[in-house]
C-alpha cells in the first residue's frame, strides 16, 4: 500500500442493553465511492445545517476525483459558515435551479487548506469550461471536499 493510499480502518463499538443482550456495530472510516446518481450529473443539491437543525440547499457545480467531490465557493458564504459549525451535509443530483432529481445522500464536508485549493479547482475546471474562462475573475477563495462515509 502506497503513502498516499488510505489505510482501511474500522472501529468496533460494543454496547451493552442490559446484562444479557449486548449488541455491536462497526463503523468503516474508509470513503465510500461516489453514489452513482450523483456520478457526471451537472449539478447537486448540497444541504447545509444551520444550528437549529434547519436544512439549507444550495445548486452547486463539483468536481469528481476518486471518491470524493469538490465545490468552489467563498469564505464568506452561509454555506461555508454552516460548514464549519457542522460537517455533515446532505447531496442529491438537481437542476440548474436546484430541483432535486434523484435520491439524497449524506455526507462530510471539509474546508480545504490553500495548499489543496489547485487540485479542488483542476477538478472543477476539468468538468465546466465556463469555470476555466471565468476562473482569473472569480471571488471565489474556497474549497469544499464532500466524502461519503
Amino acid at each position: 500500500m502506497g503513502s498516499d493510499e488510505p489505510c482501511p480502518i474500522a472501529v468496533r463499538h460494543i454496547v451493552s442493553h442490559s446484562a444479557n443482550v449486548i449488541s455491536t456495530f462497526t463503523i468503516n472510516l474508509m470513503p465510500a465511492p461516489i453514489p452513482p446518481t450523483i456520478h457526471n450529473q451537472k449539478y447537486i443539491s448540497l444541504k447545509t445545517f444551520r444550528k437549529t437543525g434547519e436544512a439549507v440547499a444550495t445548486p452547486v457545480w463539483f468536481g469528481e476525483d476518486a471518491d470524493k467531490l469538490y465545490v468552489m465557493t467563498r469564505t464568506d458564504m452561509g454555506k461555508t459558515k454552516r460548514i464549519r459549525n457542522n460537517p455533515q451535509v446532505r447531496v442529491a443530483p438537481c437542476t440548474m435551479r436546484g430541483k432535486e432529481t434523484g435520491p439524497e445522500f449524506f455526507a462530510l464536508a471539509r474546508i480545504l487548506p490553500v495548499e489543496e485549493h489547485a487540485r479542488a479547482r483542476q477538478t472543477i475546471n476539468r468538468k465546466y469550461w465556463l469555470a476555466r474562462l471565468s476562473s482569473p475573475w472569480s471571488r471565489a477563495d474556497a474549497f469544499l471536499e464532500l466524502s461519503f462515509p
